[in-house]
């Protein structure tokens, strides 16, 4: 932790050196009891000069923001987000007193994990590697695969919409869940990834039993599966509540997958605005499924 490396260094008289703390989910901000202190073996003095926040608590976010020379998020709007009462979890205002050495920088993915051309997992099976150049043929053949390895027909025209993620409140999931009886009613395909909650996992299952032309449900999660996924869909769904960086949205957009995202976080920042018809836009500040996913 930032706090606990500029008290050492501090202690070891190497105060020039400059820390850098980074805030990938404030969600997780390290805050537990006063107690828990004694365990990192400081003096008492750096919990009073570095946990400034109030509260009976130990702070870890907190003291490292203050102690912190400069900090840095994983997107601007993120860093945006940080400063307001809904997206800053208690610490808005602690934050907005260290804007001043607050950054969003945004995440990016591997530049050959996320590529179509050199995934070793289309490699076989029918799946095929391709490029921006090849992508008018390889993708409906990562499709067609897909359809077969999960067992869905093989419809080259329909719209395969995928959702990968974990079964939590902050990915939407409840969204896709209550609009799941609407898309299988439209002509197209859906396939989840997932893992979390059993109550949502079974919910999924249910949904692959009751609709087993159209839907599947791979719970448990699968590197392999989530990148033949990806190749094969069309369609990238990702309503999430509030999404620091994101990169569901980016291997989207590397393997040529529309991504129909919420307007929070890092996906403000890497999906753009797509309206050549003012009839689809890739992003939304209101999710509502039945609205705004339209399927021509």
């Amino acid at each position: 932790m930032v706090l606990f490396g500029k008290a050492a260094l501090e202690v070891l008289f190497c105060k020039y050196t400059r820390c850098v703390p980074v805030i990938h989910n404030i969600a997780h901000r390290g805050r537990g009891p006063v107690r828990g202190f004694r365990y990192v073996d400081l003096p008492q003095n750096y919990f009073k000069l570095h946990d400034p926040g109030g509260g009976e608590h130990f702070n870890v976010l907190v003291a490292s923001l203050k102690a912190a020379d400069r900090g840095v998020t994983v997107s601007h709007g993120y860093a945006w987000e940080l400063k307001t009462k809904e997206g800053g979890w208690g610490l808005h205002q602690i934050i907005n007193e260290c804007d001043w050495k607050l950054k969003g920088i945004v995440n990016e993915i591997d530049a050959n994990e996320g590529n179509p051309q050199l995934d070793v997992y289309l490699a076989s099976d029918g799946y095929t590697n391709y490029s921006a150049e090849t992508l008018q043929t390889g993708k409906p053949q990562c499709k067609a695969a897909l359809q077969r390895e999960l067992g869905l027909p093989l419809r080259e025209n329909v719209p395969l919409i995928r959702f990968i993620g974990r079964l939590d409140h902050q990915k939407g999931v409840d969204l896709v869940a209550e609009s799941i009886p609407w898309m299988v009613d439209q002509d197209v395909q859906l396939v989840m990834l997932v893992t979390g909650r059993p109550d949502r996992e079974q919910l999924l299952k249910h949904s692959e039993r009751q609709h087993h032309d159209k839907a599947r449900g791979w719970v448990g999660f699968s590197v392999k599966m989530a990148h033949r996924i990806t190749a094969g869909a069309d369609i990238l769904l990702m309503p999430s509540r509030f999404e620091p960086c994101g990169l569901n949205q980016l291997y989207a957009l590397s393997y040529g997958a529309v991504p129909v995202v919420h307007v929070v976080g890092g996906l403000r920042d890497s999906v753009q605005p797509f309206d050549p018809l003012a009839e689809f836009q890739a992003t939304y500040p209101e999710f509502e499924l039945e609205d705004k996913l339209v399927v021509q």
